[in-house]
This record gives C-alpha cells, structure tokens and sequence, in this order.
C-alpha cells in the first residue's frame, strides 16, 4: 500500500463537518474525509472541496489507512449512541493501532466523555472530547475549541486545532482544558450561559417592545448602539440584523446543553440561577396554546411608560450589562466547583480567552474575564475583581428601576430578577435560612449549626444539634443534608 498521505481524518459531513475540513485544508493540512453515507463524500469532494488537499474514502478501513501514525481522527456526529458506534467501527473494521488518537467534536455530554476517555486508555487509545463553538461561519474561518481528555493526545493535535481556531489578540482560542470530559464540561457551561445571555437580550427587546412602544427600526437603532459600548458582542451583533420578528412563533427549542448545565449546578449544589431561568423560559414558551388561553382569562396590568425614554434605554443598557456578568460570575462559580469535584485542574484565564472568539458567546466583555483571571487566577469570584464591583455598583439604580418597572407593568423579566436576586443574596451576610433550618428541625429532626456568636456549652459551635420543640417528639434526629 502507498504511503498514507492524510495528516487529519474527519467522519462526519454534515455543514460544520465540512466547514471544519475546509478550514484545515486552507491551513495547510491534508485531510481524510469520511461520511456514513458515501454520496456524500463524493458530492463534498466533487464540489467544496474540488481542488484542495482533501482526500475522500468510501470505508472506515480506507479512512484509517489513509492517515499517517500516530492517527489523528475526529468525528462530528449526532452525541450520543452515534459516538460510541464509530469508536467501535474505527478500531474493529478500521484497524486503528494503539497511540491513535480519536476525537469527539460533537455536543457529547460530559460522563460519556469521562466514560469513553477511561474506556480508551484502557485499550492504549487517546481519547479528546473537545467542544467546537460557533456556528457554520466559525467552523469555516475560526471556531472557539475546547479539547479535554487524555493529556498526553495535546501535543499531537495542538499543531491542528490552534491553527484552524479563532485569534483573539494573536492567541488561539484554543488551550488544553483539563482531564476526561473536562473540555465537554466547559462547553455545556459556554452553551448555558449562551441561553443565559439570548434570554437577557429577548427580555430587552420585550421591554422595549411592550413597555416603550419601539418600533422594530427603533430597536435595531437601540442594538447598534449598544454594540459599540460595553454590550459589544456577536449575539447583540446578530440581534440588530435579524428582521420580520413578527412572523416568528415565540416558541423556543432546545437540544439540551442548557439543560445539563442546570441540572449539573443542582447536582454540586451551586446557585446558576439565571441559566436555569433562561431553560424554564423556553420550556415556558413550548406550551403556547396554553399561554393563548390564559391570555384570555388571566389579567394583568397594561405598560404605561410615562417618562424619558433615553434615559429608560441607558438604564436598561446597564441591567443588561450587570445580569450579564452575574451569568458569567455564576458560570465561572459551577466551572470552579467542578473542577474541585471531579479533580480537574481548569485553567479560568484560558477558558475565559477562548470563549473570546470564534464562539456564539464572544464579546469585549470576555477579555476583562481574561484579565481578571490573570491577574489574580485564585480569584474566589468575578464579583471580588475590582473592575466587576465597579461595574456592578454604576449599574445598579438603572437595573432596579427596569426590574420595578417591569414587575409593575407585568411584563415577565425572569433572568433580569434572578440575577438581581441572586446579587442581593449574594451581598446579604444573613439570609432567612436560618428559619429553613429550624424549620427542618422541628418537622424532621434535621438538626441545625448554631451561630458562633450564640455558641455555649448547650450549644456548642460546630455541631449539629436537634430541640424537641414541642416537648412530645424523641431526641433522635435524622440525617442532615447539604444542598
């Protein structure tokens, strides 16, 4: 057999497929391209890629013998089953040697990715699972990548991956990640705080729409300016240009990201409040012929915005900006208790600096993450660097004015408030737990902590102490629980 002359192979020719080979191919690199349905391949190499360094096969046997060892071979299928039946497929029928590397560029959920990097190296395999963000535009000319998995894999694809990612400021928006799923975890967290930051921007847009009375023109004007200050992002970007809004069913979907992200910062007990907002917001919009008839039963105040409304638009450009950093201060909060939990050493700057281009979430605003990061990479929380407190402090009066206003018009802004909410609690030394608590323990013997202040030998500090409040129940108490 000739020398194998592929130095990448990718299965997998859907358009992000296809964008991803072009762009290694115009960076120099000859790639092996495979798809289940071969007319595919032919078509794609008939057409695109006609005339490129660009190799297409009919079987994953060719595939593999087409590429040069250490085989460095990703696939952009379907997450899930798909994944696992290619794996299997490219070390049976392919003959893939140990020392190769697979990688999965797919939306995986990160136990699979935790799974299949351990499942690997047990047969001398290097598994990646790295997270590719942005769209058809930046597979084709520079996505955000977000590998994780087996280390030693890095230097062998770092020479690829860097090349085909977005710049930002000269650096790649590509950095090893951290262990096993890790590089999956990072982008299930980017694809949250993704919903977070759309359903921020749909909730400005309703307040302009049904609170100020704009016009679809107006609010465009609005976006565009926005999109030269501290807002100046590609989804306020996109925003400005997307016309006919009153065609659209207001009936969003999901494919799931969101949703784990949530259910993930249940799971280790963290307060990602407006992600979990902005998911309970589309499930809200899926039951709209409910909504339709509640409409007509259900009443509620009419907006009657008497005022100035330069001014109101100011405002609401500052609770946007503050409800979006506390999106990215909850993010960064689950990304550093992950890491402690599932023993990752997550480096924040460098996920921060590639979530600054290339992906659906990049925005000036990232590069002050980048910086808060590196200036003080122990950072206990976004909220402490001196750059956000200040932010958050000029933002304030015109945050609570647009959360007031729209609770009295009754226009809903569920993660505006929750992140209001969030940042109260979050500022408050006290909350009322303390009453949860005695009330766990009066109707289920939960036992409670006592204040160190109020500690005494009754009631020693550190210890879980249970009252017979009525006098009627036993001393035995039941088991306490952390989250």
């Amino acid at each position: 057999m000739a020398e194998p002359k592929g130095d990448f192979g990718l299965i997998g020719l859907a358009v992000m497929g296809q964008n991803l080979i072009l762009n290694m191919a115009d960076h120099g690199f000859t790639v092996i391209a495979f798809n289940r349905t071969v007319a595919k391949v032919d078509r794609f190499i008939e057409n695109e890629a006609k005339g490129k360094s660009i190799i297409g096969v009919h079987s994953i046997k060719e595939f593999v013998q087409n590429l040069k060892k250490p085989r460095r071979m990703m696939m952009l299928v379907q997450a899930g089953q798909a994944v696992d039946d290619f794996i299997e497929h490219i070390i049976t029928e392919g003959g893939a040697e140990p020392g190769d590397i697979i990688i999965d560029g797919g939306n995986s959920h990160f136990p699979d990715s935790n799974r299949r990097a351990q499942y690997l190296a047990g047969k001398g395999f290097r598994f990646v699972g790295t997270g590719v963000s942005g769209g058809e535009e930046g597979a084709r000319y520079g996505p955000s990548i977000m590998p994780g998995g087996n280390e030693e894999a890095w230097p062998y694809v770092k020479d690829v991956l860097q090349s085909i990612s977005a710049k930002s400021d000269g650096e790649p928006c590509c950095q090893w990640v951290g262990d096993d799923g890790a590089g999956h975890y990072v982008k299930m967290v980017h694809n949250g705080i993704e919903y977070g930051d759309m359903q921020l921007i749909s909730e400005a847009y309703d307040i302009m729409k049904r609170g100020l009375g704009l016009s679809n023109k107006e609010m465009g004007d609005v976006f565009t300016k926005w999109n030269k200050g501290v807002l100046d992002s590609f989804l306020i970007e996109i925003t400005r240009d997307i016309p006919l809004l009153e065609k659209i069913l207001d009936s969003a979907g999901q494919k799931g990201t969101g949703k784990w992200t949530a259910i993930n910062a249940l799971d280790l007990g963290m307060p990602v409040t407006l992600i979990g907002e902005a998911v309970f917001a589309r499930c809200l919009s899926s039951v709209k012929p409910e909504r339709v008839r509640a409409s007509k039963i259900l009443s509620g105040p009419t907006p009657n915005f008497t005022g100035d409304k330069q001014e109101f638009l100011d405002n609401l450009e500052q609770a946007l900006y503050a409800s979006k950093i506390i999106s990215y201060a909850q993010g960064f909060m689950l990304i550093q208790d992950a890491a402690k939990e599932y023993k990752w050493k997550l480096n924040k700057p460098e996920i921060a600096l590639m979530w600054r281009g290339g992906c659906i979430i990049r925005s000036v605003f990232l590069k002050d993450i980048t910086k808060a990061y590196r200036s003080n990479p122990d950072l206990e929380n976004l909220l402490f660097d001196k750059f956000f407190t200040d932010a958050i402090n000029k933002a304030q009066p015109g945050w609570r004015d647009v959360v007031s206003k729209a609770a009295i018009w009754g226009i809903p802004l569920p993660a505006f408030s929750t992140a209001l909410s969030f940042y109260d609690g979050y500022r408050t030394a006290d909350l009322p737990a303390n009453l949860l608590q005695a009330q766990r323990d009066y109707f289920g013997a939960h036992t409670f902590l006592v204040k160190p202040e109020a500690a005494n030998e009754k009631y020693p500090e550190g210890k879980h102490i249970h009252v017979n409040w009525t006098g009627r129940g036993g001393e035995v108490s039941a088991s306490t629980y952390n989250a």
